[in-house]
């Protein structure tokens, strides 16, 4: 069914759905910048710490949530068609591959601190994070049943809720905080490990709200009927476009977990800054996601109905709005450093100059790559949600292990910048994949009239 559409009409539903979205990604991401503020205040080796863990934990996170990243665009399309039955079967496939990774990934974690250890981090620093990852281990189920029910209220464009229910898990999160980490309210101080329980108790509450909420507001897709049925087709299908998807993430997570480590390598004040200086960037980023997460649903209910045309003028739509949303974040960077780098250490913390001044310098590297970075994941956004994610994982992998790791090696060590170009491999393996995310879309993904 073909729909005609102004490119403000465009503009209007993208913000619509995508506004909402992103406050979502910005609350979910202040849960964990809430342990990173805290953690900062607590100490700077417990800061460290918690970067290397949490950095640890993301990355497994990261790839076993392609199945939950998979739902959106399989049940925005789903919709675009008017088929219920599929929207029910790829959700429940999806939570099923989603527990299964998680019980089969946990032993991983008992492991964490040789692991640290064998990258060159610092044996104090990796010991220290391993109780974090024990506890944290466990909230993977949890996590990635809360990114499925995000992924299939968003696909259906009932947003509010998901932005709702993270701003309640932000302020849950900072008083368990307070409690399990500084020993607030009569509870025992357990610095890192109080932060691991806390975001598993969170996780955990979100997950209940967001079931219950699904079958109450949503009972013509009637998600939990027969949930322990298989349907091998549809956990076949969830799988194939999952497993690139969980990939394609980790290529990028990769690398800022690698260049992390790198950090590690150089001293634990470089590495603080570095891991503030990324927070800032991730903040800038979730917004991006939001965008490019309406941009998924957008284009997957346009395929749905084989428009071509308003995928393509919704596409260039959302491409406009990453722009600006980047050239706002960068002006921040560049004109506000200090303030920004100051609000996570700190006013007494004896390294605080240090840290000031290397992130200082790295945030000026976060504010070049805001553009590329906005692309790279509104095109393959737009990608995924045409259903395209083989060749996209390829591409981010030749993007960031092929040319950024080697790149922020180079500069880094071989030549001897340090920090400083360890973040030239972030400016060279995001614009890289900005480029041939956007080149896969526009010339070649983005005609779909004939093959829907």
């Amino acid at each position: 069914m073909m729909i005609e559409r102004t490119y403000m009409e465009h503009a209007r539903r993208v913000l619509v759905l995508g506004l909402p979205l992103a406050g979502s990604q910005l609350a979910q991401f202040a849960v964990h910048m809430t342990d990173v503020i805290m953690m900062g205040w607590y100490g700077l080796d417990e800061l460290a710490a918690l970067v290397l863990a949490s950095g640890f934990w993301f990355v497994l996170f990261i790839l076993l949530a392609g199945f939950a990243f998979a739902v959106m665009p399989l049940v925005a399309t789903a919709a675009g068609r008017g088929d219920v039955t599929m929207v029910r079967r790829a959700t429940r496939m999806a939570i099923w591959l989603s527990i299964i990774a998680a019980v089969v990934i946990y032993p991983v974690f008992g492991f964490s601190d040789e692991v640290l250890i064998a990258l060159g981090q610092q044996p104090h620093i990796a010991v220290m994070a391993k109780p974090y990852l024990a506890v944290a281990g466990f909230e993977m189920i949890p996590a990635l049943v809360v990114a499925v029910f995000r992924s299939y209220f968003s696909a259906l464009e009932r947003t509010r809720v998901v932005l709702i229910a993270v701003i309640c898990a932000v302020g849950l999160n900072a008083l368990l905080n307070y409690m399990l980490i500084f020993g607030g309210f009569g509870m025992p101080e357990l610095g890192v490990l109080g932060s691991a329980i806390a975001s598993l108790i969170v996780s955990t509450l979100m997950m209940v709200a967001l079931a219950v909420y699904a079958k109450m507001a949503t009972p013509e897709n009637d998600l939990f009927r027969n949930p322990f049925k298989p349907d091998w087709a549809m956990f076949s299908t969830v799988f194939r476009m999952g497993v690139p998807i969980g990939l394609t993430s980790l290529a990028e997570v990769g690398l800022f977990n690698a260049a992390a480590l790198m950090m590690g390598w150089i001293g634990t004040a470089t590495l603080a800054a570095h891991g503030i200086v990324l927070q800032l960037t991730a903040i800038a980023f979730m917004t991006q996601i939001g965008l490019s997460q309406a941009g998924t649903i957008r284009a997957g209910n346009a395929m749905g109905r084989g428009d071509e045309a308003d995928l393509r003028k919704g596409a260039r739509v959302v491409v406009v709005m990453s722009l600006m949303m980047a050239a706002v974040s960068s002006s921040l960077f560049l004109l506000f450093p200090d303030f920004l780098i100051g609000l996570f250490i700190a006013p007494d913390e004896p390294a605080r100059a240090d840290v000031l001044a290397i992130g200082g310098v790295l945030i000026v590297f976060a504010a070049m790559v805001q553009f590329s970075d906005g692309g790279q994941v509104v095109a393959l956004s737009l990608l995924r949600g045409v259903h395209d994610t083989a060749v996209p994982m390829v591409l981010a992998t030749i993007s960031y292990w092929v040319i950024g790791l080697p790149v922020a090696y180079l500069f880094g060590f071989v030549i001897g910048w340090g920090a400083e170009g360890v973040w030239m491999g972030f400016v060279f393996g995001l614009t890289s994949a900005c480029l041939l995310m956007s080149y896969r879309f526009w010339v070649q993904k983005s005609r779909i009239s004939r093959e829907a």
